[in-house]
């Protein structure tokens, strides 16, 4: 084996069944590394069904695999394929597998599932290490309630991953409003690999202003539900506040999401098309220019969302979702201690009235700015240094893989 000449490589596995998220922080990595790295390309592997409607700049490219949706049972299903899923499943793995070969990365970047999903990164880990490549596990700030984490990874015996296969933990947040792994009892030696990167600071791209905002010709209210697919609840609750009150303290524009069932996605638009100061658009790869330009932002907390809020310095009123994972709670309940958004707690009754009162309090309520956490937005800086001194190591690995190869062969 010799050591791999030219430009760097770094495949990044997304973990991706249905939603927008994972595929969306990956996207943000992979450009950011290869801006500020001239001689690297990346590749990322997804399943998202919609992977080709977003940007991405020069030298990131992307593998698209079968698409994989989790049912609300817990079980998962082919997205588009009429095959089962324990094919659709081996597909994938074979053509992770076969790029990962392929492409013969010094990095490794694995989103959130240290196995994959059912497991299907675990051969290509186990080929990449022998190569020499960096393996790296990439964590979100929160994973879920810790009640269910446990158990789950048990489960999935994911522990042995941590300590044999992985040479790095890096999870995107700061320690401050949350550590991930906090219950899971993990060595000493597992510690050391881990992390913190902080949040990774999102960018309005110039020329990427979207059509609508032609449209907003007043101060308006950012509705943003991500996907989609799970964004009714959020929407019916602010559309009925808007409904029942005529003067609101904000217009409004909603994005309603690409994952939205169809049949919703028309009852919502027949709704706000009766009203004056709303507007709607299904999806826009471009939501940053649609924050910037928002007063003030009422979303459901996915991860991707309040790295934009953060960026954005925008006042925000998140409703998070409690299932299938309390991931969405825990993120804004610890962001609303420290006062950096405002929360709103679904009660089941969803009142007008008390959506109406939390949208006026948006007014009084701190921009993030005004809440200093240190290191909040370090992410994509601290990315970039950890990925440059991984670098160096594999070289070192991978020049010690040659000699040992060659002693052998003198032998």
């Amino acid at each position: 084996m010799a050591v791999k000449k030219g430009g760097r490589r770094i495949l990044i596995y997304s973990h991706d069944s249905f939603g927008l998220g994972h595929l969306r922080r990956c996207r943000t990595m992979a450009n950011s590394l290869v801006e500020k790295n001239p001689n690297l390309s990346v590749l990322i592997l997804s399943g998202s069904p919609i992977i080709g409607s977003f940007d991405f700049k020069s030298r990131v490219d992307f593998v698209r695999i079968p698409g994989i949706i989790k049912l609300r049972n817990g079980e998962y299903t082919s997205l588009s394929l009429h095959i089962d899923t324990e094919q659709t499943l081996a597909m994938r793995a074979s053509i992770i597998r076969h790029t990962a070969e392929t492409f013969d990365p010094d990095i490794f970047i694995v989103d959130k599932e240290p196995y994959g999903l059912r497991g299907e990164v675990a051969e290509t880990l186990e080929i990449l290490k022998k190569r020499g490549t960096h393996l790296v596990l990439g964590l979100r700030d929160v994973l879920d309630d810790p009640a269910l984490l446990v158990p789950e990874w048990k489960r999935k015996n994911v522990l042995p991953a941590l300590e044999n296969l992985y040479d790095d933990i890096w999870i995107f947040g700061v320690k401050q409003i949350y550590n991930p792994l906090a219950e899971i009892e993990i060595s000493a030696r597992v510690k050391r690999k881990i992390s913190y990167t902080g949040y990774l600071p999102r960018a309005v791209q110039s020329g990427t202003d979207p059509a609508i905002l032609s449209e907003m010709n007043e101060p308006y209210a950012l509705i943003t539900v991500g996907g989609g697919g799970d964004g009714e609840v959020l929407i019916d609750w602010v559309l009925r506040a808007y409904e029942e009150e005529k003067e609101p303290p904000l217009s409004a524009l909603f994005v309603l999401g690409p994952f939205m069932p169809p049949e919703i996605r028309a009852s919502f638009r027949d709704r706000i098309a009766k009203l004056d100061r709303v507007r709607a658009v299904t999806f826009d790869s471009h939501l940053e220019s649609l924050m910037e330009e928002a007063s003030a932002v009422v979303a459901m907390g996915g991860y991707n969302t309040f790295c934009e809020i953060l960026s954005m310095d925008k006042r925000a009123l998140i409703i998070p979702r409690t299932v299938p994972r309390l991931e969405q709670y825990i993120r804004s309940t610890r962001a609303a201690e420290t006062g950096l958004i405002g929360v709103l707690i679904d009660d089941g009754v969803r009142d007008p009235d008390t959506m109406l009162t939390a949208l006026r309090q948006l007014a009084q309520q701190k921009k993030p700015s005004e809440v200093i956490i240190p290191g909040l937005l370090d992410g994509l800086t601290n990315l970039n240094r950890l990925v440059r001194l991984r670098f160096k190591s594999v070289d070192k690995r991978k020049s010690e893989t040659v000699s040992n190869i060659l002693s052998k062969a003198v032998d």
